[in-house]
């Protein structure tokens, strides 16, 4: 099945699907492994890891491509990417689909957002006109090849606006195309529970530890009305807590003893990555060319 259409169903099934965030193909490897069916790659943690800058459009469109390929061809998995403002116009929109989609992506979403955008959950927020991101995601749907690509149009007019200009865009951009909808930065649950139920369409809850939206468990989330939810930042805010206290324990210590317990080893780190799979078709073609030079009597 395609990933595409995988992603698809599982955002239309009746279970709320979870997507944790992945920053690099390493950590999108850590999230197969542990069982959960998609995820989620975001701006915010792309542009941490890979510049060790905020997300404040710093990173580009080909640089996210980058990314994306490497965790997309690392896990087999559907991934939904963020894909910013589209880096553009509807010209630049239409690029930016036709390069995520052959980069393998299941989803993407683009954002209403005044370029440069910045994180969604970060004050001075400022958005485009509503005609103008109706035209975004009119250019994005007809610049997928895949009809089963997922388009989801985010916006960020509650913090503009406030929740009624938010419900009134989301219910236009479903009109426009959008086969999926985020109403960015909610502050309260109640308003949660009112987007979910205004908003004709399938939505996604974003979970950002510290930001404006409060934290729910995925059954609270489930029985608030999402079709999905990400938790794209906790990957790099608990990389940063665990590589600090390492790091302070060997400059301490003169050595990394004290957090043997919290690491995986050499061997199992080795089968995470795929090592027993490369062993394993090292030889199988090195047996074919012995069994050929058997033959030949060499």
């Amino acid at each position: 099945m395609k990933k595409t259409t995988r992603m698809r169903q599982l955002i239309l099934a009746e279970e709320i699907l979870v997507m944790p965030g992945a920053h690099d193909a390493l950590s999108a490897k850590v999230i197969e492994r542990v069982g959960f069916k998609a995820l989620v790659l975001g701006g915010y943690s792309a542009t941490a890891s890979r510049l060790g800058r905020p997300d404040v459009s710093f990173l580009t469109m080909t640089e996210m491509v980058n990314c994306l390929h490497h965790i997309v061809e690392a896990v087999d998995i559907p991934v939904f990417s963020d894909a910013d403002t589209g880096y553009g116009n509807v010209t630049n929109v239409r690029r930016t689909v036709q390069e995520f989609e052959k980069a393998g992506v299941g989803a993407l979403f683009i954002e209403d957002q005044v370029f440069p955008k910045r994180c969604g959950h970060m004050e001075g927020k400022q958005i485009i006109p509503t005609a103008d991101m109706v035209a975004k995601i009119k250019a994005a749907v007809d610049a997928r090849v895949d009809e089963d690509l997922v388009i989801m149009a985010r916006t960020d007019a509650v913090a503009t606006d406030g929740v009624d200009e938010a419900i009134e865009r989301a219910n236009i951009y479903r009109e426009a195309g959008a086969d999926l909808i985020l109403v960015e930065a909610i502050r309260s649950v109640e308003d949660m529970r009112r987007t979910n139920k205004e908003v004709k369409a399938p939505t996604m809850a974003n979970m950002v530890e510290g930001g404006k939206t409060p934290i729910l468990t995925i059954k609270d989330l489930q029985e608030v009305g999402y079709s999905c939810v990400c938790i794209p930042n906790a990957t790099v805010y608990a990389t940063s807590w665990a590589l600090t206290g390492l790091w302070e324990t060997l400059k301490a210590d003169g050595t990394t003893n004290r957090w043997t317990d919290k690491m995986i080893r050499f061997n199992e780190f080795n089968t995470l990555i795929g090592l027993d799979e490369v062993r394993a078709r090292e030889s199988h073609y090195y047996k074919e060319l012995f069994s050929s030079l058997q033959k030949q009597g060499k």
